[in-house]
């Protein structure tokens, strides 16, 4: 039925029965309310058919604030056009992805007068990443006679894409970094750090390593004096991003590769802030994405849309391939950052057989993601039986993520194995170290 009956209708349904009560004493009362009843029900369906279509220039139209970013409440606006010569008493549900939490209602009641403008607006928020459709305005109008709601749809369905949260990869950078821009931070390297890149001479201080005196300077001058380097710019950083079967394992409301990804993004904005080019790779049994190394914002958006509906897969992923894809395509010397999760024996030998790839042209830094922190797990007296088996298969895997991560550092890598919430502090400390060291 493309019609309910409205309150009008209702209250004159019930005045027409209130005489029924004195039928008894008038003879064909009963008939006559009869009657009107019907006449009733068959003007409203009259009126129903006179008010059936709208009026053309009454508008719909569906706005956005800004693009979706998983995690974050986006406005959604509808925006009401009568150019009619009408007023229009509206009732309005707006139809929204179900994927997405709805954040207050999406149902409204007004009127519009005839050549006026209305808004409505409501929030939504997208907990996951990938494509969304919002599907047509569903529309109630009050007839002409106001006897019935007439009910149609307007507008067209859209498709929105959910982005990865780059405010919250911008938040995990500040928070790593400190308030201060990454300008200062480098400022403060160029003081601590060896660096590659000359940058002015100076006098000889206590403590200066001989190996930077420069001696043609000295015998000029008549006194001691050293080079000055500042940290390389311009290096290139590769992130790996592991988007197999460990990565979909779930911490909290998130899966592993989201946690991932919102930290190479923040590694992303740390390096194009500090003058280096990013690069990003995602592999699974073979590369799905390459975005070859880049530093700028339309950089970040190119990762960003090709990052929005990739989701990991319930296979294993060959680091072989990806690796080997790697020194393929990355000629020059690269700080290369893996972000994978270890739990097995056989995981962790193709991980350290593949690194051989890598080596020596690169320097890779393999962070593993655990699902909790498992040294807090073993580090109380088990209460129990269950708790003892526990703790026995959390200091197995320990082991075992210990003895892979230092067989990394044996071959000249770097390795981390941190918790879902360490993970962007200990990424950016990484890099700051690689920078200040001078290690690429």
């Amino acid at each position: 039925m493309r019609f309910v009956f409205s309150r009008r209708f209702y209250f004159l349904l019930v005045l027409a029965v209130v005489p029924l009560s004195v039928s008894w004493m008038v003879p064909g009362l009963t008939l006559a309310v009869f009657a009107f009843d019907i006449l009733l029900a068959i003007v409203a369906i009259v009126d129903y058919f006179i008010s059936r279509t709208l009026p053309e220039g009454f508008i719909i139209e569906r706005e956005f604030e800004r693009r979706f970013a998983i995690g974050d409440s986006a406005k959604v606006t509808l925006k009401i056009d009568n150019a009619t010569s009408q007023t229009l008493h509206l009732k309005i549900k707006d139809e929204y992805p179900a994927e997405m939490r709805l954040e207050e209602s999406r149902e409204a009641e007004f009127t519009v007068e005839a050549q006026g403008t209305a808004e409505f607006h409501y929030h939504v928020t997208s907990t996951r990443r990938g494509r969304y459709e919002f599907g047509k305005t569903a529309v109630r109008y009050l007839s002409r006679l106001g006897l019935v709601w007439c009910q149609t749809e307007m507008g067209e369905p859209r498709t929105v894409k959910v982005y990865p949260n780059m405010r919250r990869a911008r938040e995990m950078e500040l928070k790593a970094l400190g308030a201060r821009s990454f300008l200062a931070i480098q400022r403060r390297a160029v003081r601590r750090g060896e660096g590659r890149e000359f940058e002015s001479m100076r006098d000889y201080v206590r403590g200066d390593e001989l190996r930077h005196i420069a001696w043609t300077t000295t015998a000029r001058r008549g006194k001691l004096t050293t080079r000055q380097y500042q940290i390389e710019r311009d290096q290139t950083v590769v992130i790996a991003l592991d988007a197999g079967r460990l990565m979909t394992g779930r911490i909290d409301d998130e899966t592993k590769f989201d946690t991932a990804l919102h930290a190479a993004l923040a590694l992303m904005s740390a390096a194009s802030r500090a003058g280096d080019n990013c690069g990003l790779v995602v592999f699974g049994r073979k590369v799905r994405k390459y975005l070859p190394p880049k530093r700028g914002l339309e950089h970040i958006d190119a990762v960003l849309e090709a990052l929005h509906d990739l989701e990991p897969e319930l296979i294993e992923p060959s680091y072989a391939r990806a690796f080997q894809f790697i020194a393929s395509s990355t000629k020059k010397r690269s700080f290369i950052v893996i972000l994978t999760d270890l739990v097995d024996k056989d995981s962790s030998k193709e991980l350290i057989n593949s690194l051989k790839l890598l080596r020596p042209r690169h320097l890779p830094l393999v962070a593993t993601i655990g699902d909790r922190d498992l040294n807090a797990a073993v580090s109380v007296a088990p209460p129990d039986i269950k708790a003892v088996f526990t703790q026995s298969a959390a200091e197995e895997i320990i082991h075992q993520r210990e003895s892979a991560l230092k067989l990394v550092e044996s071959l000249g890598g770097m390795a981390i194995d941190v918790t879902a919430k360490t993970l962007a502090p200990k990424l950016l400390e990484s890099y700051l170290r690689v920078k200040e060291r001078g290690l690429l």
